[in-house]
């Protein structure tokens, strides 16, 4: 079972709706009895890096999860603000992060030669895979994500990057790290690259 942890800050009906499709047996909880007995977790995001640890907190999420992701090595998939939540830390708030990455986040600064590039980066864009990255192995072509965000993960480790983006400069828009898997980009919205991906995690 494919828990969809629910903390008020996700597109869940989709990502549900896609792992349905995929024929991946899935829920959207905010039980920690549902977190503690799940197969693999997806933590979806979409707000501002305090809200969402604050919102992990009020629930009871981060210790029942700290426990599945470090502890039980679940696997878990974070998604946008969700990935984020898995760093130390983010420019965009004072809270820590759940630190399960050894990585921050930072928020995109362009220099004058960059100003028409726009913050939020928003819209489809293209990723560069990292041979070995297990959510990309089935992709074929030009795969390409819908992005909606103004910050990005920056890894100590680039072993711990599993694709790059390029807007104004390459970012890191996705992570691997042991039973650790994250998308800067939405795989439920991005079709049917989105779908290889959500089939690809639930095959773990």
């Amino acid at each position: 079972m494919i828990v969809i942890i629910d903390a008020g800050m996700g597109n869940l009906g989709s990502i549900f709706n896609m792992l349905r499709k995929v024929g991946a047996n899935s829920r959207v909880s905010d039980k920690v009895e549902d977190i503690l007995t799940a197969d693999k977790l997806i933590l979806p995001g979409v707000g501002h890096f305090d809200y969402g640890m604050n919102s992990l907190e009020e629930r009871g999420h981060i210790q029942v999860l700290n426990q599945k992701v470090l502890e039980e090595k679940c696997p878990v998939l974070g998604i946008c603000l969700g990935m984020q939540l898995m760093t130390r830390r983010s420019e965009e708030g004072k809270r820590q992060g759940l630190g399960w990455i050894q990585a921050d986040t930072k928020r995109f600064s362009f220099t004058a030669t960059d100003s028409k590039l726009k913050i939020p980066h928003m819209g489809w864009n293209s990723i560069d895979t990292v041979k070995g990255a297990s959510l990309f192995e089935p992709l074929r072509g030009n795969p390409r994500f819908y992005f909606v965000h103004s910050y990005y993960v920056v890894p100590d480790n680039d072993n711990d990057i599993a694709a790059r983006t390029s807007y104004g400069g390459e970012f890191c828009s996705a992570i691997q790290h042991d039973n650790m898997y994250g998308t800067q980009f939405h795989p439920e919205k991005s079709h049917k690259f989105g779908i290889a991906v959500m089939d690809a995690f639930s095959k773990l």
